[in-house]
């Protein structure tokens, strides 16, 4: 069973960012949009393989997202990426664990905030970090140097459980990441909501989570 952190664990930053961009006047998904063009080498990508740091991707985003049309630097961008912790689907990992499955996390972060869920405060990162702690494996892209979607690292997280990719449930609110899982044979679930999270992921174990 491999969880993505945010949009899954916790509420999804593009909720965030939409404020931030409302607030500002800036177009819906803006900051979506700059992170989306050339996503293998633009500053939302080399922040997350820890290729640059947050100084580093201040810059970088704000001439990115300049060249794009509208003023907004980085480290606003980087004040939206703590999400709000879903409850109860922390209460099915346990659930989760109780039964016998094995759970793992790989996702996509920052060396900004605190942890792997990039918490903004002590008192959320304390909370963050005893969530990871439930997990088996945990992989992080500004540790691992390798970012979703990169095929390499699910394979990553395969071996470390020591099973096949077809032995793996894989769980993600974005699409682009959920395909190459499926495409390695895991079965993959789109998050767009926790209690549909759930409910695909009962459905797929044929257990109660709630």
């Amino acid at each position: 069973m491999i969880f993505d952190f945010g949009g899954v664990i916790t509420s999804s930053p593009f909720e965030a960012f939409n404020r931030m961009e409302a607030e500002r006047g800036l177009p819906h998904d803006f900051v979506r949009r700059v992170n989306s063009a050339n996503p293998n080498d633009n500053a939302w990508a080399r922040f997350e393989r820890a290729e640059i740091d947050a100084a580093g991707f201040d810059a970088a985003f704000a001439a990115e997202a300049e060249a794009m049309g509208h003023m907004l630097d980085g480290a606003s961008v980087i004040a939206c990426l703590s999400g709000d912790i879903r409850p109860y689907m922390v209460a099915a990992l346990d659930r989760l664990k109780a039964a016998g499955f094995g759970i793992g996390c790989i996702t996509n972060n920052v060396k900004a905030g605190s942890g792997a869920g990039m918490a903004g405060s002590a008192n959320k990162a304390a909370k963050v970090e005893a969530i990871m702690a439930r997990f088996d494996h945990v992989i992080e892209s500004s540790k691992a140097g390798v970012r979703k979607p990169d095929p390499r690292i699910y394979q990553m997280m395969c071996d470390m459980f020591r099973v096949e990719p077809s032995a793996c449930i894989y769980l993600d609110d974005l699409g682009i990441n959920c395909k190459p899982a499926a495409a390695l044979g895991m079965h993959a679930i789109k998050v767009t909501g926790g209690e549909q999270a759930l409910a695909d992921l009962e459905s797929a174990l044929g257990i109660p989570l709630r």
